[in-house]
């Protein structure tokens, strides 16, 4: 069996969170969050606009964003009907970033509802980790692989 190779063109959707920077300014989106497995992500990017690029963030009130979009401090759950909103958008954003950054892997960080608001994504292999705070070790393992930082 042939070794699999890197993943170089990657892309990594982490959903937002509750625990965000308070400013009065806004931030990049991928800045804004504390808490979830972000702060991880944010380590893994930092400083690597090419890879900043290929993390988008799934946010409750803006939506699918590029890590970043500037944003400010909010607060809004994901209900029912911000899913049902979201999901009339996001799945054509992400074509859209997809087309400008074409990735073959997705890593989908992120509990149920939110990869529900995505749809299909339209790659060759798709990841999710719904338990992302548990998992940070299969986190590294997909990012290692793709010869991320």
């Amino acid at each position: 069996m042939a070794a699999e190779l890197a993943v170089a063109d990657g892309l990594v959707v982490v959903a937002c969170c509750k625990e965000k920077r308070v400013t009065a300014a806004p931030l990049p989106a991928l800045d804004l969050y504390e808490g979830w497995v972000v702060p991880l992500i944010r380590d893994r990017v930092t400083e690597r606009s090419g890879l900043r690029a290929r993390v988008l963030v799934l946010s409750a009130l803006y939506g699918l964003l590029t890590a970043d979009a500037p944003v400010s401090t909010y607060e809004q759950p994901m209900t029912e009907e911000r899913a049902r909103v979201l999901a009339g958008r996001a799945p054509s954003v992400l074509r859209r970033h997809l087309a400008r950054f074409p990735s073959s892997e997705v890593l989908l960080l992120m509990e149920a509802p939110y990869a529900e608001v995505l749809g299909t994504v339209p790659v060759t292999r798709t990841r999710l980790i719904t338990d992302p705070m548990d998992r940070h070790s299969d986190i590294h393992s997909v990012l290692d692989s793709w010869s991320w930082p």
